[in-house]
């Protein structure tokens, strides 16, 4: 995806702020595979451009594009080789260059790899090799890999509900937090770990001003001029970003990750500022003959309520879900952005040290590890539900459905779906 002011490249409209490219079915075209070289004879991968494909070209082409000046068009995950199409009004016909087969902008600081090569060519491949990339990979480099496929074909799949905004602006990339010296986007998904992988973007950001995330308290960690993120940046400097830097997010199964938030933020005293803005508001409109205290006080929400202001259309009319409950693609937009690696809170040790490995930090940055007995658990969550009606169990299951399916979570067994 990229960000431009000029044509949206699906039917020639203008746009102001943010320009996607939806998955669509591509069509092979005819033609044969050249490289620009430079003066020495060899590919040339510094020049603006580098990755042009015009309709001579091998690969995959689509045809849409013609309609898009300075665009880049990410093509999400592809089983086969992956072009990145540029469509540049001066590019010269058969001016391509073969990329990573998984279809990355390798663009290396000096001296080392950046976390994109890393995950993409863990191996060292010259640009002509065309071995099948996925007989090297590791099965940890294959789980990410069919991770990133579900999302794509989720998205695919659901175009119509996934895909509603047809622009994206840079205020709707306030979660992605970004790390200059790394190469790293991430986005944070409030109740899943953010708060210590904030932390670890300190450390990474810090460049040495902090060593020890655990050190770090955790409001310090929330506080947004610690962290610069991609909304901060001018369009082209944010397409530079997206299109180079490695991005991962991590998920969690959407039920328990809401009790969680609920647990949180409606029934621990400290919250007030949840229980004054959106507790006294869920008590006004789904409680009946609440007393003068709850209304003033907001500070006993029921989980029952919980969900019916969730559900409820004139919620969804009114404004945005709060970002604890937001759904993740809202929050993320990966039907927008293609994000490189999806991590899961099931398997979060193991998913965060890999980033940190691919960001060449492993050896000596670990994500924190620590027991922690109130955290909320698949079987609290099935005790939440349990005095939840079918109905109301349905119509919030249709609210994250899409969260659901993308991440590859199957519908809980405690639901009584109707």
């Amino acid at each position: 995806m990229s960000l431009t002011r000029g044509l949206d490249h699906r039917d020639g409209e203008e746009v102001k702020e943010l320009a996607t490219c939806p998955p669509s079915p591509r069509q092979k075209v005819p033609g044969r595979e050249q490289h620009r070289v430079n003066e020495n004879g060899r590919p040339d991968v510094s020049f603006p451009g580098a990755f042009v494909l015009d309709q001579m070209s091998p690969g995959l082409w689509d045809p849409r594009c013609k309609l898009v000046l300075n665009i880049v068009a990410d093509c999400q995950t592809c089983h086969s080789q992956v072009w990145v199409i540029q469509c540049s009004p001066g590019a010269r016909s058969g001016s391509v260059m073969r990329r990573s087969p998984f279809g990355v902008d390798i663009c290396c600081r000096k001296g080392s790899r950046s976390p994109l090569q890393e995950l993409y060519n863990p191996t060292q491949r010259s640009l002509e090799r065309v071995s099948p990339p996925w007989l090297e990979l590791s099965n940890t480099a294959v789980l990410h890999q069919m991770r990133r496929d579900q999302v794509t074909d989720t998205c695919r799949a659901n175009s119509a509900v996934s895909r509603k905004r047809r622009v994206l602006t840079p205020s709707d990339l306030k979660h992605l937090v970004v790390d200059e010296d790394h190469e790293l986007i991430y986005c944070y998904v409030p109740k899943v770990a953010c708060t210590n992988w904030k932390r670890l973007m300190m450390v990474l950001t810090g460049r040495g001003k902090y060593s020890d995330p655990m050190e770090i308290p955790a409001n310090e960690a929330h506080v947004s001029a610690n962290l610069k993120t991609l909304n901060q940046y001018s369009i082209p400097e944010i397409n530079h970003r997206l299109k180079s830097y490695m991005k991962f997010l991590f998920v969690r199964e959407p039920f328990e990750r809401l009790v969680s938030a609920y647990r949180n933020k409606f029934t621990q005293k400290y919250n007030t500022s949840f229980h004054k803005r959106y507790g006294t508001k869920i008590v006004r409109r789904q409680r009946k003959n609440a007393t003068q205290e709850a209304l003033r006080k907001g500070d006993d929400v029921k989980f029952e309520e919980f969900v019916a202001y969730l559900i409820d259309p004139h919620t969804q009319r009114e404004e945005p879900f709060n970002e604890h409950w937001q759904t993740v693609y809202s929050l993320c937009h990966p039907c927008h952005i293609h994000y490189d690696l999806v991590g899961k809170y099931e398997t979060l040790e193991e998913d965060s040290n890999y980033v940190l490995q691919l960001a060449g930090v492993g050896s000596y940055l670990k994500f924190p590890t620590y027991a922690k007995s109130t955290r909320t658990t698949d079987e609290m969550t099935t005790e939440f539900f349990q005095n939840i009606s079918s109905e109301h169990q349905t119509q919030l299951y249709e609210v994250y459905k899409l969260d659901f399916l993308m991440f590859n979570y199957s519908v809980p067994s405690y639901l009584k779906l109707e």
